[in-house]
């Protein structure tokens, strides 16, 4: 179909926020951007999502200063928690009973798909250490393997959760005398009681049982890692830590890693989405040294990548499909290595 005057959009969604784009469609220029809050469909249900959905894409039509009236030709949503095909069927069906008339076609899928959807048309991997992690293998032939994404009762190792947990366990553990820890723990300390306004290690509690927001517990993580850039030990094996739970991630899925993947030109292409990764030279160490001692010849070579365009992009691709859209791609220009290593 002709992508003259149409509009498209996509929006990348996730526990903490998310950022809807509309787009022409015959140029791929962006026409708006406009920042909204979670869109994860697992924690707010279908109703409430699609109406953050909707609210989004009327203040991008009025940003793009375009006619509030204008039909959407596609949307694609690439969200935290449509992990379920199931899900995603009902979550297109509720946007079309809700707002009919506001967009033409839908597409739904999980924000690893997404990720992948922007980086390349032939698979990969995505690694996401963010609020929460997941990690999603993609091959040429469409079959998928995936590790993660349950959470933070069940999983999310490596997360910017996960990373504040750790540091709060380890002092906890060391003040009871459970099990002492070998680094200083003066500055992780100072952090979690600044960042959680405790008097006390026991008020503590009120947050992780009472008003547990796992938001803003993640947000520990920015603290931490600032400790590790000004030289604490303790936070910089913390992260070396979360980089070797990462490996795991992609280690779970080596099996169903196809050739060609295998073989690609640089290695194994893998795309790096989260704050988590804003660390990257202090999970190094950790990432490594896993690949190396237990990937037993399954991987050659690995390259991490990470977008140099908003994950958007890679939903509008997926929702222009559905619609049979054809639009510019320019895949090149999406990513940039930071990184690559020999097994």
């Amino acid at each position: 179909m002709s992508s003259k005057n149409l509009i498209v959009g996509g929006i990348e969604g996730g526990a903490t926020h998310s950022k809807l784009m509309l787009f022409d469609a015959a140029s791929m220029k962006a026409l708006a951007t406009v920042e909204g809050p979670s869109t994860n469909v697992f924690i707010l249900g279908l109703e409430e999502t699609c109406k953050r959905i909707h609210e989004m894409g009327l203040d991008a039509l009025k940003r793009a200063d375009v006619d509030g009236k204008t039909q959407l030709k596609s949307l694609g949503m690439s969200l935290s928690g449509c992990e379920r095909e199931e899900t995603n069927r009902e979550l297109v069906g509720k946007m079309k009973t809700l707002f009919p008339g506001f967009c033409a076609e839908y597409a739904a899928v999980s924000d690893t798909r997404g990720t992948l959807a922007t980086a390349s048309e032939n698979g990969g991997i995505v690694l996401i250490a963010g609020t929460g992690s997941n990690a999603l293998l993609i091959n040429p032939d469409g079959s998928t393997a995936r590790c993660g994404g349950h959470g933070h009762l069940l999983g999310d190792e490596a997360s910017a959760t996960w990373v504040a947990f750790r540091a709060c366990k380890t002092y906890f553990d060391h003040v009871d005398n459970k099990e002492a820890c070998d680094l200083p723990v003066d500055g992780v300390k100072a952090a979690i009681f600044e960042h959680f306004g405790l008097t006390d290690r026991f008020d503590i509690y009120l947050h992780y049982y009472e008003k547990f927001d796992k938001t803003f517990i993640a947000s520990l993580c920015k603290r931490l890692a600032e400790l590790a850039e000004k030289g604490d030990r303790l936070c910089a094996r913390l992260f070396a830590d979360a980089g070797r739970e990462m490996a795991k991630h992609l280690l779970a899925m080596a099996d169903s890693i196809s050739p060609d993947l295998i073989n690609a030109p640089g290695g194994l292409p893998v795309v790096c989405i989260g704050s988590v990764w804003k660390s990257w030279r202090f999970m190094e160490p950790g990432f490594t040294r896993e690949l190396k001692e237990h990937s037993r010849g399954r991987l050659k070579a690995v390259q991490l990548l990470q977008l140099k365009v908003p994950m958007p992009v890679g939903a509008c691709y997926l929702g222009a499909a559905e619609a049979k859209v054809d639009i510019p791609k320019n895949y090149a220009e999406n990513t940039f290595k930071f990184f690559e290593t020999t097994l």
